[in-house]
């Protein structure tokens, strides 16, 4: 009987070192081909620095980041391979998500899976209203576009022209910035909507010089789309004009700043994250990415978005033991406080979305490098479309 008995126990808990042992599978989502592959790159690149310095093992259980591209926003692709990550490989987090169409394509699918679903980037507001079980780790357009209108209303601007981006993002923004600029009394001249597909910005241009606002608040994503409007913003003259150019971080990534040149100096955007802030944190977030990757790219919002994502995703690991259930893992990060290398940040417990400051900068060139030089701030800024 005794034999039989130990038997049992030593089998019980070789059980359980097995399963303990059982690697722990996170299926990134990311567009890492295509146009947009930046947006994969630099996300998985933040994922795998956090890796990197954190180690492969949390709780017990070896971690296993499972890539998968879809090649740019492609909801279909997005859902298909989420559904291949969820019943063949059977991730228990999904990660990633560079545009809100291939978010809002899978978040269904971590309702049906329960499985906590990390948003790296995508920025629409309602992202994280479409599951319980999404968490953002990135930003909302909101955010930003309330700081920098709060900004335009404490220094003297009383009229802006509105041009943004026709896509879920872009629509955010400029919702966000009219509700709080003509909430405080400024007057927008006009909202204009333009396509993605190919614009031509030098018309869009000379229409805002001709309202004459006092500023034009600008819209467009990171990448080739904001350098082309930039540079007709500057080609007619909306300067001169004495024009302001207002927008959000998205028109001055870091990634593109020092390619975008002189075009960029001087105007005045609202982000959450720059290459350039000040802290001690930060700084070996750059060194650690550099040294990772190189100098050839240098680490953006979306690099911070997935090194935040993962780690938020450690740290559940850790409350949970690495007994992972998908219920018990959303609860788990709510309210979740760490200090990320753009600064403090919370998730908040109502609404999944993440708490953060918000930067006012200006591009300067420092040596030969332009970089997004804050110089004021407001604290703790949840989405004010969900804000109560």
């Amino acid at each position: 009987m005794k034999i039989r008995l130990w038997g049992c126990v030593l089998g019980m808990a070789l059980g359980g070192t097995a399963a303990a042992q059982t690697p722990l599978k996170i299926g990134f989502v990311g567009e890492m081909s295509g146009q947009q592959a930046e947006y994969g790159l630099q996300m998985s690149n933040g994922a795998k620095l956090f890796l990197q310095e954190h180690g492969d093992v949390v709780a017990g259980r070896k971690i296993q980041l499972i890539i998968k591209d879809v090649g740019g926003p492609n909801p279909e692709v997005a859902k298909r391979v989420a559904q291949e990550l969820i019943t063949r490989d059977k991730v228990e987090f999904l990660a990633g998500f560079g545009f809100t169409p291939n978010a809002l394509a899978v978040a269904p699918l971590a309702t049906e899976a329960k499985i906590p679903m990390v948003v790296m980037n995508a920025a629409t507001s309602s992202i994280t209203e479409r599951s319980p079980y999404v968490v953002r780790t990135s930003m909302t357009l909101p955010q930003n576009a309330y700081a920098i209108a709060d900004w335009a209303l404490k220094n003297n601007v009383k009229t802006v022209y509105s041009l943004y981006a026709d896509y879920g993002p872009g629509q955010d923004a400029n919702a966000q910035f009219r509700k709080t600029f003509t909430g405080g009394g400024g007057k927008i001249v006009a909202e204009v909507a333009v396509p993605l597909k190919n614009p031509e910005f030098g018309p869009y241009m000379q229409r805002i010089k001709d309202a004459k606002p006092d500023a034009a608040f600008l819209w467009f994503p990171s990448g080739e789309l904001s350098v082309l409007m930039l540079r007709a913003y500057r080609e007619r003259g909306l300067e001169q004009a004495g024009i302001k150019a207002l927008g959000t971080g998205d028109g001055t990534d870091d990634m593109f700043l020092d390619s975008m040149g002189d075009v960029a100096l001087g105007l005045t955007t609202s982000f959450h994250y720059s290459a350039a802030h000040d802290s001690a944190k930060n700084k070996a977030f750059i060194k650690g990415y550099e040294s990772q990757f190189g100098t050839s790219i240098r680490p953006n919002f979306m690099a911070v978005g997935g090194y935040d994502g993962m780690a938020l995703i450690y740290e559940t690991i850790k409350k949970l033991n690495g007994k992972i259930d998908g219920t018990k893992a959303v609860e788990a990060m709510k309210g979740a406080k760490w200090e990320s290398p753009r600064g403090p940040v919370m998730i908040d417990p109502e609404t999944r979305d993440i708490v953060q400051n918000i930067y006012i900068r200006k591009v300067e060139r420092r040596g030969n490098h332009l970089y997004n030089v804050e110089f004021s701030h407001l604290d703790a800024v949840k989405d004010p479309g969900k804000a109560k």
